[in-house]
């Protein structure tokens, strides 16, 4: 459990990611697996019609490493990423 120390150091932000490529999608969750800790939740919704799916990611995580994890989501072949931050003081 996070005290309050640890929760101060920390931003709520929200990730968007697309995904056009469905054969990443395996690396992508993996790497979403390593970063479970700081994952508050996501929701998922595939647009069958486009061939992409569009996946939000709520995490609760210090700055470093929620630009960590979107850099590296960026990285995956035929995945963007995006962040956007609370402006909810810490």
């Amino acid at each position: 459990m996070e005290t309050e120390a640890q929760t101060a150091l920390t931003k709520l932000a929200v990730i968007a990611v697309v995904v056009e490529k469905e054969g990443s999608v395996h690396e992508l969750n993996g790497l979403l697996h390593d970063y479970g800790t700081y994952i508050i939740g996501r929701m998922g919704i595939p647009h069958r019609a486009r061939g992409v799916s569009l996946i939000s990611i709520a995490v609760d995580a210090p700055a470093d490493v929620i630009s960590s994890l979107s850099g590296k989501i960026g990285r995956i072949s035929g995945v963007s990423a995006k962040v956007a931050y609370s402006k909810v003081p810490a």
